[in-house]
Order: C-alpha cells, then structure tokens, then sequence
C-alpha cells in the first residue's frame, strides 16, 4: 500500500500513516526497511520528513521475473501439448 501511493508522486511520512492505522514509528520503521532496501529515499525539511519511490530499484526483479515468466510459459505450453495428445489418444 505504502508503495503504491509513494508510485503516484512523493508523500510525508504523516500522509503515509494516515490510511494504515499503524502508529508513526512502526511505519518509520517500514519506512527504513525501505530505505535500506533502496526502494524509497526519504528527505527532512524542516519537521516534515518525505518519502519518494525509486523505480529503478526494480529493475534488477523486473529482469528475473520477466525469465520466469519465459520459463513457466514453456512449461505451460509443454503441458498444454501433453494434455491434448491425451486427450487425441482418449478420442481413438
């Protein structure tokens, strides 16, 4: 969720919260796991901290789930010609 809305543009920390019902420092918590993980950036002015998404940081996913998905076609296709050959050799 806290993705999500972060994909639409960058949003404080309060506003984050907000929709979630959890309290601010479990989501400054999340919110750090996040920033570890380089997925968000977050950014102080003032007493207001904003958070900011980082698309980039997908990519390296994006790669690996784009050969699974090449891999499970395959083995999808591979069943779909085992199942009709059944189904030709049923027919006989």
């Amino acid at each position: 969720m806290m993705l999500s809305r972060l994909a639409q543009g960058p949003a404080p920390v309060t506003e984050l919260a907000g929709p979630s019902g959890f309290k601010l420092p479990t989501i400054m918590r999340h919110l750090s796991v996040l920033e570890t993980a380089g997925l968000v950036t977050t950014q102080k002015d003032g007493r207001v901290r904003s958070c900011a998404f980082r698309p980039a940081a997908l990519q390296p996913m994006t790669g690996w789930l784009e050969d699974q998905r090449k891999i499970w076609e395959a083995r999808l296709d591979r069943l779909d010609d085992y199942v009709m050959t059944l189904m030709k050799e049923r027919e006989k």
